[in-house]
């Protein structure tokens, strides 16, 4: 969808945090992206209405009961599940890749292995890495110089005694894409799992597990116009297998028994609203159209992630010309032609001018984007740069537009 038949204005309209008198250009979407007015009002609502513990017989107490039921169908469509009960709610994915790693490190024999990137979020790697305390061995599957990983740089790292593939869908810093079925598909001929961390890529493009054909997949809410929360997706008989904390009242299967302790109702509420509102986007999409109910909520996200996917790289584009113009060094695909292997987020530099002085001429001129190491360390010294100042990160989302990527050009083209 270009960006004439993208409803990019309308569906901002839905965005208050776009639209209030201290609003500023916001680009800094990989650290959390602003919510529709649906997800605040469904959240208010619960406060209100719903505010109680979930398992009683009263009617609010059931009414929780059925907000997180409902959610983890919404979930699952999003994601296409086989089965609701294959979604876990929980704090954030760090919290759900540290309970499948711990998982994992009872369950090790001979397949001891575990394979992790250094493209990815420290999360999904430092919660690997520590499983070396429990006999695991780590294995690298390397980034290339073009900031993506290959399936040809995976398979030599493959073996009959791994275990897990843990990687990134898409990476928080560069942007890049990975082709996650053709690793799933070398995980899985030596007989190893895979583990996805999707937060990423969860607000830019289609997830659906079965296409994937991975083993779990973690994702954050808060990425994907929700409040703070995160979910876990998981296939159920792997889920089954899982040895897992839980209190003696829950039952040894999924999800509760990945569901420690009383998690954050409102905000799934709120994430079974961001859903609804990707699938009225994906209603709205030209050719579409129809009501509720006329299609089915997957197919509505499907439709949503689709147009937006199409109209992302159209600010990708943008954006990558106006780093360009602008002399920046851009870290992985840099090119206008190879969009459709990365989503709008760039890690850059500009020549003599520090990561932090770019940022703060930024904030001075309106406009929120992010230095650092962007919780990546290991990939900012594979790119040579020093993990304390690391780089600059622009993240774009659906809501934004190529007006304000030229009004980031006018504040870089002042400061290199």
């Amino acid at each position: 969808m270009s960006g004439r038949s993208f409803p990019v204005e309308t569906l901002r309209s839905r965005f208050p945090g776009l639209r209030t008198a201290e609003s500023c250009v916001f680009f800094d979407n990989a650290a959390g992206a602003q919510v529709p007015d649906g997800v605040i009002e469904a959240v208010r609502r619960h406060l209100i209405e719903h505010n109680v513990q979930r398992g009683g017989r009263y009617p609010r107490s059931l009414a929780v009961d059925a907000a997180i039921a409902r959610a983890r169908s919404h979930v699952a469509a999003f994601v296409n599940a086989r089965r609701p009960e294959e979604i876990a709610f929980g704090m954030n994915a760090t919290s759900f890749i540290r309970t499948v790693s711990l998982a994992v490190g009872q369950m090790l024999d001979e397949r001891d292995e575990i394979i992790v990137t250094d493209l990815d979020h420290e999360a999904n790697v430092a919660t690997w890495l520590a499983l070396e305390r429990m006999g695991a061995k780590v294995r690298w599957w390397p980034m290339r110089q073009d900031g993506g990983l290959y399936v040809e740089d995976l398979l030599p790292v493959l073996s009959a005694r791994t275990r897990m593939v843990a990687c990134t869908l898409t990476s928080n810093a560069l942007g890049s894409i990975t082709d996650v079925r053709a690793a799933a598909d070398l995980a899985h001929a030596v007989g190893a799992e895979i583990f996805l961390d999707a937060v990423h890529y969860g607000p830019h493009g289609i997830i659906d597990v079965q296409a994937f054909d991975c083993d779990y997949l973690v994702c954050s809410g808060y990425k994907i116009f929700a409040p703070h929360m995160g979910f876990l997706w998981g296939r159920h008989e792997a889920l089954l297998r899982l040895p897992s904390f839980r209190e003696d009242f829950i039952p040894d299967e999924p999800p509760g028994k990945l569901e420690a302790g009383t998690f954050i109702y409102e905000n799934v509420a709120g994430m079974a609203a961001a859903i609804d509102y990707l699938a009225e986007v994906g209603r709205a999409v030209p050719g579409r159209g129809g009501p509720a109910g006329v299609t089915s909520l997957r197919e509505d996200c499907r439709a949503a992630m689709a147009a937006i996917r199409e109209y992302e790289q159209e600010l990708s584009r943008a954006l990558l010309r106006m780093l360009r113009v602008c002399r920046a060094e851009i870290y992985g695909l840099g090119e206008e032609d190879r969009v459709g292997r990365r989503v709008p987020t760039v890690c850059f530099n500009l020549p003599g001018v520090s990561p932090a002085a770019v940022t703060l001429a930024a904030a001075a001129a309106g406009i929120a984007i992010r230095d650092g190491h962007m919780y990546s360390p290991r990939l900012m010294r594979r790119l040579g740069l020093a993990v304390e100042s690391g780089a600059v990160r622009v993240s774009l989302a659906h809501y934004n537009t190529v007006e304000e990527v030229k009004r980031l050009g006018a504040v870089l083209a002042r400061v290199s």
